[in-house]
């Protein structure tokens, strides 16, 4: 464990949105060094969609910042809460999920979660442990440490009372089975976006009730997508998928405004505060390119997700792309059947939504009206077009300046 107080707070402050109560964790985290006992930092996620962008990293990141201190490191999976789904930032009920389609989701969001957490250090528990055992009397002993008025202090159902928009009781139960979450661990830190920071005081709220020591609260902030103004997200497509190829995942990164990258460096990455601090100063004094700390940047997130050997390759990749505007070595190949390519030709428009280069012809136009679509390096702007198939055999079928197929007629 770290043992030094001010290394400690250095790395849990950083980018953080807020902490409540911060006298309180400088308190703690002395005790847990003069005792040499890691404290207990909770992260619940609740698995009601299989994939995670970086956006959703960040609290993960925060964790992992927490586990290289020496400390606990629990996340809760919210199988049991995800059957209600979190009412933050909803108008409306979420819809039900099974249990099959929970647990599918959970896999999956693990296997990526892990990308960023140190598996060894992690322990990892299902809140069903707990929810599903509770009995009626018990639930309604929870209930009634909680008013409808302190319910409606939450900013979103506020908003959907006084616009007379439904809320269920359901919806009420979330915060107070997030909370009894707290109780159940025994957790001294919770972790969350800004939109928890309600759920993460009622868990303060529980626990004195049950004579625990009320957990520190510390929200982290919304990180912005790759267009630099709004939050990430996949339906806004200014997103960076967990999942994503590294040499897309490095061409996103380079794209990211100059005025945001410092926001990256923050919430993305395990550097030293004072490291930040520098590579921040740098830059305002001009002593470092922007280009530069972004390639750093880049293989940074990307040694995280993949490895030093994907860092390396990806930037490789993009320097041939981008430097020498080269087509790299190795192109996905689209093949077309030989019994296809004997009915003479094809329209472009099915070639690349076919090819998967474009997910659908109304993309594919808007691409070619941008002059974001070459074949062999030769524009196509004529959304019209038809292509002797023959003639194509071996041609790269190029969108943008990172996506390509070879075309190959198969024999």
């Amino acid at each position: 464990m770290e043992k030094d107080l001010k290394k400690q707070l250095d790395m849990i402050t950083l980018g953080t949105e807020d902490i409540l109560i911060m006298e309180e964790l400088e308190k703690i985290l002395k005790e847990s060094i003069d005792k040499n006992k890691p404290l207990k930092v909770k992260l619940g996620l609740d698995p009601t969609a299989p994939d995670i962008h970086l956006g959703h990293t960040v609290v993960l990141n925060k964790l992992r910042h927490f586990q290289d201190l020496g400390h606990q490191a629990i996340l809760i999976i919210g199988d049991y809460t995800a059957r209600i789904g979190d009412p933050s930032g909803r108008s409306s009920l979420r819809p039900k999920l099974s249990p099959e389609v929970i647990d599918k989701n959970a896999e999956t969001y693990m296997k990526q979660a892990f990308k960023i957490l140190d598996p060894d250090k992690t322990e990892m528990v299902r809140n069903s442990k707990w929810l599903q055992i509770l009995k009626f009397e018990e639930i309604l002993g929870l209930t009634s440490k909680f008013t409808v008025a302190r319910m409606l202090e939450r900013d979103d159902f506020k908003k959907r009372f006084k616009a007379n928009i439904s809320i269920a009781i359901m919806e009420f139960l979330y915060p107070i089975m997030q909370a009894y979450d707290s109780v159940a661990i025994e957790a001294d830190i919770e972790l969350g976006g800004t939109d928890q920071r309600f759920n993460l005081l009622m868990g303060r709220e529980l626990q004195k009730d049950f004579g625990q020591r009320p957990q520190i609260a510390i929200t982290m902030p919304i990180l912005v997508g790759t267009d630099g103004i709004s939050k990430m997200s996949k339906s806004l497509g200014n997103y960076i998928g967990v999942d994503e190829h590294p040499n897309e995942v490095f061409g996103k990164i380079m794209s990211v405004p100059d005025e945001v990258m410092m926001d990256y460096y923050v919430l993305l990455t395990r550097l030293k505060a004072s490291e930040i601090r520098n590579i921040e100063s740098d830059l305002k004094s001009e002593k470092l390119n922007p280009s530069i700390a972004k390639r750093r940047l880049a293989r940074i997130i990307i040694e995280y997700l993949y490895g030093p050997d994907e860092a390396k390759s990806s930037e490789e990749n993009f320097d041939l792309l981008f430097k020498k505007k080269q087509i790299p070595d190795e192109v996905e190949e689209f093949q077309i059947s030989r019994e296809e390519a004997k009915k003479g030709d094809m329209w472009i428009i099915s070639i690349l939504v076919d090819s998967g280069l474009v997910s659908s012809n109304g993309e594919a136009r808007r691409m070619m009206k941008q002059g974001a679509i070459k074949l062999d390096g030769v524009r196509i702007d004529d959304d019209s077009m038809k292509i002797e198939l023959k003639e194509i055999d071996g041609k790269i079928l190029q969108k943008g300046k990172r996506h390509f197929r070879k075309i190959i007629i198969s024999k």
